[in-house]
């Protein structure tokens, strides 16, 4: 326990003298010189070179300690419509490599497998010799330890597959992740739908809500308890076939309400996002009316069926103010209502999460080793 307390507080950190280390952990300093000494041995802490200044007063001269670059890192990644985004991570939680590569569409596993692999091998490299990334250079060297994987698309619970659903936009076909991450990562791989790392990121002291997207593809997720609820397969939150009311006032699929207001891109049931944007911007008042009480429609489902304390909207439209008014006020008209609030984080919010648990499970790791 000792030895995970000097860990951790280094991870808090990044440089501590024994003595900072025994005051920031409240245990004696001849226990932390000897937990110091046993973390060296195992090659988890190093002697930084770097010293106080002693003398006239100030005291002996100290001696900072930091995690080893051999603790390794983790890998962060998204694979999306957009593209794939892999992040290192080092234990202090800076990024320190980032690789983007470009996916086309439509996406096939193939191509998609190649620009996962490619991006992963760019960002598992040593950091950039200069910047702002490699100034956080120790702790980013060693073996990347865990990747944790957002994927756009449904995931198998059991395999970790990405699997194609009737309607998902994203992926033609399947792809397991960790066939191509293997060679990379030293130990697990984990992998879940976007929706579910991005209401990961919008955790807060609330247990219990209810998680929208709503962007080229639909998705949801249940937090429950503190947990993202996934379902016995993975599957849980797959809102695009559920019964709503449609544009003309009849009961509908979700999806089929874009189909029906001619949102869909060419040939495929995505959603066309620039679209409907420039039609809410023109003359939408009916397209705006259709859709909040289409989605309206989805929220009173999820509050009779899980009965969260509040909703959050995500998504490149879902968030847009006049889309969020009118779905505000749709449910307002429901028998159960419960606050709806546009997400907090809206700048890869996926990625977002992924990173964050990508960071708990390396500092596990460490602790472990």
């Amino acid at each position: 326990m000792t030895d995970e307390n000097v860990l951790r507080t280094l991870m808090q950190h990044r440089r501590l003298t024994r003595a900072e280390l025994a005051a920031a952990t409240g245990i004696s300093k001849p226990t932390v010189g000897e937990s110091v000494r046993r973390l060296g041995e195992a090659g988890l802490v190093v002697d930084t070179g770097e010293r106080t200044q002693g003398g006239r007063g100030r005291g002996r001269v100290g001696t900072y300690y930091a995690l080893a670059e051999e603790v390794g890192t983790a890998l962060a990644i998204s694979v999306a419509p957009e593209g794939v985004v892999a992040e290192r991570i080092d234990a202090y939680g800076e990024v320190v490599a980032r690789s983007e590569e470009a996916v086309a569409r439509p996406a096939h596993p193939t191509d998609v497998a190649a620009a996962l692999h490619k991006a992963a091998a760019a960002a598992s490299g040593p950091p950039a010799a200069s910047g702002t990334a490699s100034a956080a250079g120790a702790a980013a060297g060693g073996r990347i330890r865990v990747a944790v994987v957002s994927a756009a698309d449904p995931v198998d619970r059991a395999s970790g597959r990405m699997i194609h659903l009737p309607d998902s936009p994203f992926l033609l076909g399947e792809l397991d992740p960790h066939d191509v991450l293997a060679p990379l990562v030293a130990g697990p791989i984990v992998v879940d739908n976007d929706v579910n790392w991005a209401a990961r990121a919008e955790r807060d002291d609330a247990r219990d809500f209810a998680y929208l997207y709503l962007g080229e593809g639909l998705g949801g997720a249940i937090v429950s308890d503190g947990e993202v609820r996934q379902g016995a397969g993975g599957l849980a939150g797959e809102i695009a076939h559920l019964i709503t009311v449609g544009p003309s006032g009849r009961a509908t699929r979700l999806i089929d309400v874009f189909d029906e207001l001619g949102l869909r891109q060419p040939d495929s049931t995505a959603i066309d996002v620039t679209r409907l944007l420039a039609t809410i911007a023109a003359t939408g008042e009916d397209v705006r009316r259709a859709l909040g009480e289409a989605v309206a429609g989805v929220i009173a489902a999820i509050v009779a069926l899980t009965d969260p304390s509040y909703v959050v909207i995500g998504g490149p439209w879902g968030t847009h103010p006049a889309i969020l008014a009118a779905i505000t006020t749709a449910a307002a008209d429901q028998p159960r209502q419960v606050p709806i609030r546009a997400a907090r984080r809206t700048g890869e919010p996926s990625l977002t999460g992924a990173r964050l648990d990508a960071l708990d499970r390396l500092r596990d790791a460490i602790v472990r080793a």
